[in-house]
């Protein structure tokens, strides 16, 4: 009783010494951000697949992101050459969707296209393919507070080949791996969740193949994010993707090139990547 009346007597004193303080946050141009993250499930009976592309501008820090318009999108199969235009299917909800199949989003070079106040922006990917997971169950160890909720996770490395592999664990919480250190084997690791995961809740794991780009930027934005925002959110610095601006270029065979041969101060934000994702779900007990 003694400390908490001392704590009162303290208080009107550090009342009386408050002053404001004004914090000097990161600003930059409103950009073009776009989420083309397309996750290919081919364990679907279907080949009927559904591209998705999200797009919005980017404000200053802590400001709301905003869904918008653009003027044009599609994607084209540069080994077919067939494109295929998505459209904003639900008014100003910033997606932009369109029927296709998966052998057009799996087979060959793809270019995303967008126009957008008078400037075009594209990328190009290629589809990664990933591996299942083969082991998803809760584990029982904890790491600061005891009160962490421990999930067990492993997959078999493909060998003779390079892989690199993007997990999402839910609630917008990533991790990136590559197999450097177990070429061909079996990786098994543990993830926590901290004491908001609880008794009786479903979660949903899901591992994508992805590329050595694909693999740094992620790396990139989970750094800065603390883990615990999603790929597409607004950074706390300028993490660019593999959107490149494209205005006045007719030639778009070669965007590296292109990248560096033409102002890129309008560059957008996002990523456009086609990844193989295999999913399983398990409830907390």
């Amino acid at each position: 009783m003694r400390k908490f009346i001392y704590i009162l007597c303290m208080l009107p004193f550090f009342m009386a010494c408050e002053d404001v303080i004004e914090v000097d946050v990161p600003t930059d141009q409103a950009r073009l951000t776009v989420d083309a993250l397309m996750r290919i499930d081919t364990t679907q009976a279907s080949s009927i697949y559904i591209a998705e592309v999200k797009v919005s501008a980017s404000t200053n820090f802590f400001d709301t992101i905003e869904p918008i318009e653009v003027d044009q999108m599609s994607i084209t199969n540069l080994e077919t050459e067939e494109s295929i235009t998505l459209f904003n299917t639900f008014n100003g909800s910033g997606v932009y969707q369109q029927e296709t199949t998966i052998d057009f989003m799996t087979s060959g070079e793809l270019v995303l296209y967008i126009e957008y106040e008078g400037l075009q922006y594209a990328a190009r990917t290629t589809y990664v393919p990933s591996v299942p997971v083969t082991k998803l169950e809760q584990g029982d160890a904890t790491l600061f507070s005891g009160e962490e909720t421990e999930i067990i996770v492993a997959f078999n490395d493909q060998p003779n080949r390079t892989d690199f592999y993007l997990f999402d664990f839910d609630f917008n919480e990533y991790l990136v791996t590559e197999d450097t250190f177990y070429p061909g084997r079996t990786f098994e690791f543990s993830y926590f969740y901290d004491d908001d995961v609880k008794d009786g809740m479903t979660i949903d794991v899901s591992i994508l193949g992805v590329d050595r780009p694909f693999y740094n930027y992620m790396n990139q934005l989970i750094v800065q994010s603390g883990g615990d925002q999603g790929p597409f959110q607004t950074p706390s610095a300028t993490v660019r993707g593999n959107i490149v601006n494209v205005t006045g270029v007719e030639d778009l065979s070669d965007l590296d090139n292109i990248a560096s041969m033409i102002d890129q101060d309008n560059f957008a934000l996002g990523y456009f990547a086609v990844c193989q994702t295999f999913n399983r779900s398990i409830t907390i007990e």
